[in-house]
């Protein structure tokens, strides 16, 4: 019986990516935590701490499917420990003395952490390729709407004319960020986890550095400078990271939902027969589908904010909010994950409606390009006294509902400076769309060669 949206059958398929789900299933958590004693095995008994044939035997039955799940659930509630109760159950399928091996110098947290990194790992895999596939999807449609003119919008007015193109070149900009934030964070939170019990490594202090390094590099993952049981600023920047692409994701939902309002009507989400908007209103084409990524980016912020209490820990040890990483940040990828798959989809098959974007282009009746008049007469005039000036007809047109061109033409005071031709030309909105097409172009020359992989951001892997 499901429990969550995410667990849901019923709901599922609009919150998360089958792929992420697998990446944090019980299955998945259970072999990261049988992966990381393998590796501790393999780092030790390469240092001569424990036989090598020993640790041979624990990663030959180092399988999830080996260990029974029911018994693992009902041994946490009956111990009351997260973990005791897979090392007891590891044991006896490993056996004989190779068993006693398992777990060699650790403590609970470091195999905890360390399978929680290797879920962060896979994850931000599954991240990236989501992201490369939008990014790609995005510059695209910039290309393809670089010359598509439509209003550009502050304060929710009409402002200045801008390209659609323009518009999802700044989308697109902010997700290549987001993928060079993932490739930068990861020496700074894919770290694996072997201290011991305060840090300290008393355990094995001997070899216990050479031991950690190992370990770390037979998980693929960066050796800390220094115990990471109390630091947990790791998590919090990944989940900013995850809280920022979501942000993203929202964001862009949240513009077709007010560019698809009936009074605008410039895009659309896209649709096909049989969707239903209303049980009740048979007309209605909502954005649903955007609605749904708007509800996800607010859990994923919420959530990810978990990241930030994380990190006020106490002493060397600290369970209260250690405990939360095992929950948002399995909802927080998967959410995040569902948004992006829900806008790759989108993007797909939205509907464009230049009609309307030049319709609405017209609406103010010149006003949208009053700037552009006015820096023209400041050459003659001197800014200030220009931007007064066109303020006086701009009004006067919008309180008369009249075009800007037309009350312009009977100014004196304006068409002393300014030829009749002059005036017509500067409030023509596609004359005015300034460096649009040259950002489009930048955006594309920056983060094109990230869907190629020729690219200088990727961090380097770990030693």
């Amino acid at each position: 019986m499901a429990s969550s949206v995410l667990d849901s059958e019923l709901y599922r398929g609009i919150y998360v990516t089958e792929e992420m789900r697998k990446v944090f299933s019980d299955e998945s958590l259970l072999q990261k935590w049988l992966d990381s004693w393998v590796a501790l095995a393999q780092a030790e008994a390469e240092i001569g701490i424990v036989p090598q044939e020993a640790a041979d035997e624990i990663a030959k039955k180092a399988n999830w499917e080996s260990i029974d799940m029911k018994t693992i659930r009902e041994g946490i509630v009956d111990t009351t420990h997260p973990l005791i109760v897979q090392i007891r159950e590891f044991t006896k399928v490993v056996g004989g003395t190779a068993g006693q091996y398992i777990h060699w110098g650790a403590t609970t947290q470091d195999i905890m952490d360390t399978a929680v990194v290797l879920q962060i790992k896979e994850a931000q895999e599954v991240l990236l390729s989501q992201l490369r596939n939008f990014l790609d999807t995005l510059l695209s449609l910039a290309q393809e709407h670089k010359d598509t003119v439509m209003p550009g919008r502050t304060h929710g007015q009409h402002a200045l004319p801008v390209t659609l193109g323009y518009k999802i070149a700044i989308w697109a900009d902010e997700i290549g960020k987001h993928m060079e934030r993932l490739e930068e964070g990861k020496k700074r939170y894919l770290y694996g986890s072997f201290s011991g019990a305060a840090g300290t490594l008393a355990s094995i202090s001997e070899h216990g550095l050479a031991v950690q390094e190992l370990y770390c590099k037979n998980l693929g993952l960066y050796q800390p400078t220094i115990t990471w049981h109390v630091q947990r600023d790791g998590f919090a920047e990944f989940a900013s990271i995850i809280a920022m692409i979501s942000g993203t994701i929202g964001k862009i939902a949240n513009e077709i939902i007010n560019l698809q309002k009936s009074e605008i009507c410039e895009i659309e989400e896209g649709f096909k027969i049989g969707q239903v908007g209303s049980s009740t209103m048979p007309h209605k084409r909502n954005p649903m589908i955007c609605e749904y990524v708007v509800g996800l980016t607010r859990l994923v912020q919420r959530n990810a904010s978990l990241g930030f209490d994380g990190m006020i820990q106490e002493h060397e040890r600290d369970m209260t909010f250690w405990t939360t990483e095992w929950s948002y940040i399995p909802q927080i990828c998967m959410l995040t994950s569902g948004g992006i798959d829900q806008m790759q989809t989108i993007l797909g098959r939205w509907i464009v409606h230049k009609d309307n974007m030049e319709r609405n282009l017209n609406l103010l009746q010149g006003l949208i390009v009053s700037e552009n008049l006015m820096l023209t007469l400041g050459k003659y005039v001197g800014r200030q006294n220009a931007h007064d000036m066109i303020y006086k007809v701009s009004m006067q047109a919008f309180e008369e509902n009249r075009p800007l061109l037309d009350v312009t033409l009977e100014d004196q005071e304006i068409m002393a400076h300014m030829s009749e031709q002059e005036v017509r030309d500067h409030l023509h909105p596609r004359n005015y769309i300034g460096l649009c097409h040259e950002f489009v172009e930048r955006v594309e020359e920056k983060w094109s060669p990230i869907l190629k992989g020729n690219t200088n951001n990727k961090v380097t892997q770990p030693i």
